[in-house]
């Protein structure tokens, strides 16, 4: 249930991204949705290992080496879902930190409501 609520909430993100950046591009709601699950199940299975591979970069930039690991995330599930466009690098990179930030703060106020 959990996880179901994550990818909805990522999905109005994503949806709201979207909408007010410009370089990316979505079809409707349910490709939002398509999104979501896209981009979940590339950070279960990709992003680990993208993270092995690039560790030495990752190291010498002190961690910032991850927000292009995290656009490039954004621009394969924007290949895999039809609906969602990026247009270059730099609106995956820009649409990446804004969905971390916007997840971040979602996810803290579920958290919040199930410990009340």
């Amino acid at each position: 249930m959990n996880f179901i609520l994550k990818v909805l909430l990522t999905a109005i993100a994503v949806f709201v991204l979207a909408s007010i950046l410009p370089g990316v591009e979505i079809a409707n709601y349910v490709t939002a949705v398509w999104v979501a699950f896209a981009i979940a199940v590339l950070n279960m299975f990709v992003r680990p290992l993208l993270i092995f591979f690039t560790l030495p970069a990752t190291i010498v930039t002190l961690g910032l080496f991850l927000f292009v690991i995290n656009a490039l995330i954004i621009l394969l599930a924007a290949n895999l879902v039809g609906g969602f466009l990026v247009s270059s690098f730099f609106s995956a990179l820009l649409f990446s930190i804004l969905l971390s930030i916007f997840r971040s703060a979602l996810f803290k106020m579920i958290k919040d409501k199930k410990e009340e």
